[in-house]
C-alpha cells in the first residue's frame, strides 16, 4: 500500500506565478509525476475536468478565480476525493481555516520548501489511493450484496426481484430504441404430483436441472433467465420478435424434455415436461411492462389447458 500506483501520477498545478510553476513542476517531474499547468483558477477548473488529476496544487491568491473560490467550485462539481494542497503566503489562523473550509486537504506556505512539498505530495497521493481502494472494496461488496439479493438460492438463477428490476430496465431501453421485447413464462407440468411421488428433496434437484438446462439453452448475454416463483420460470428476451421468441421457447421445451427426468406422476409424459407461454410487444408510452407479463401468463394458461408440454403464443 506504500507504493504509488503507476496510474496515480498526474498532478494539476494552478498558480499564476511563472517561477513557482517552473520550480514546482520541475521538482515533481523529477519524482516521476506528470504535471499539468494552469495559470488561474478558471482555467484550472477546465483542466481538472479534462484531465482528472490525482492531486491538485493550487495557489491561494490568484487573479480571476483565487484558490479558495477554486476549491468551492470543485465542491459544487461534486468533487470530494481528489486531494488539494493549497499553496499560500498566508499562515494566519483565519486563512488556514478558510482553506480547509473551502475544501483544501492540506496547505504549504511560501516560500516553498521543495523537500517538504515533495513529501506532502507523496503522502497525499498515498492517502488518496488508500481511500480509493477502500471505496472500491466497498462498491464491490455492495455489488456482491445486490447480486445475492437478486439471486435465487436454489437454482442460482435471478429471483423474482431480479426479474422485476431487469424487465423494467429493458422495457425502458426497448421503448427508447423502438424494438420488440419478448417474454417466456414456463411452468413444470404436474410438479405437485412430482413432489408427492418423489419427495421435496428430489423436487429441488429437478428444479436445479431444469434451471441449468434453461441457462444453457438461452445463450445471449442480454437475455435473462429467472425463477419466477415455485416451479415457474421466466425468460426476458430484449430486441427479440415473436418468431425468435417462439423459437427460443421451443428449444427450452425440448431441452427440458430431453433431460428425461423420470416423472411417473405426470399425466402427459413419463418424463418431466414444461408448458410455455410466449408474448411479444414493442414498448410504447401507451402500454406497460405488466401488459407483457399478463399476456405471457395468459399464453401459459392456454398451453396448460390445451394439454401441456407445448408452446403457446399470445400478442400483448
Amino acid at each position: 500500500m506504500n507504493a504509488t500506483k503507476p496510474e496515480d501520477r498526474r498532478i494539476l498545478l494552478v498558480d499564476d506565478d511563472l517561477v513557482v510553476r517552473a520550480l514546482v513542476s520541475e521538482s515533481l517531474e523529477e519524482d516521476g509525476f506528470e504535471v499539468i499547468l494552469s495559470t488561474n483558477g478558471h482555467d484550472g477548473i477546465a483542466a481538472y475536468q479534462e484531465h482528472r488529476p490525482d492531486l491538485i496544487l493550487v495557489d491561494a491568491m490568484m487573479p480571476i478565480l483565487d484558490g479558495f473560490e477554486f476549491c468551492e467550485q470543485l465542491k459544487n462539481l461534486g468533487e470530494r476525493l481528489t486531494p488539494i494542497l493549497m499553496i499560500t503566503s498566508l499562515d494566519d489562523n483565519d486563512s488556514v481555516d478558510r482553506a480547509f473550509a473551502s475544501g483544501a486537504t492540506d496547505y504549504i506556505t511560501k516560500p516553498i520548501n521543495l523537500s517538504i512539498l515533495r513529501q506532502r505530495v507523496r503522502n497525499l497521493i498515498r492517502q488518496s489511493q488508500l481511500i480509493k481502494n477502500q471505496l472500491s472494496e466497498l462498491q464491490q461488496a455492495n455489488q456482491n450484496l445486490q447480486l445475492l439479493a437478486n439471486l435465487d438460492s436454489l437454482t442460482k438463477l435471478s429471483n423474482r426481484r431480479g426479474f422485476d428490476d431487469y424487465i423494467k430496465k429493458e422495457w425502458d431501453r426497448m421503448q427508447r430504441i423502438e424494438s420488440p421485447l419478448s417474454l417466456i413464462m414456463c411452468d413444470v407440468d404436474f410438479f405437485k404430483n412430482y413432489n408427492d411421488r418423489y419427495l421435496h428433496s428430489n423436487g429441488d434437484n429437478c428444479l436445479i436441472k431444469v434451471a441449468m438446462a434453461m441457462r444453457k439453452t438461452v445463450r445471449r448475454s442480454g437475455d435473462l433467465v429467472a425463477r419466477y416463483g415455485g416451479e415457474e420460470f421466466a425468460v426476458v428476451l430484449p430486441n427479440t420478435d415473436a418468431l425468435g421468441a417462439v423459437s427460443v421457447a421451443e428449444n427450452i421445451r425440448s431441452a427440458i424434455k430431453n433431460l428425461q427426468i423420470d416423472h411417473e406422476a405426470s399425466m402427459v409424459c413419463p418424463y418431466v415436461t414444461i408448458s410455455v407461454g410466449v408474448s411479444t410487444i414493442i414498448p410504447t408510452r401507451e402500454n406497460q411492462f405488466q401488459d407483457l407479463i399478463h399476456a405471457a401468463d395468459r399464453a401459459l394458461y392456454q398451453a396448460k389447458s390445451q394439454g401441456r408440454d407445448r408452446v403457446t403464443m399470445l400478442v400483448a
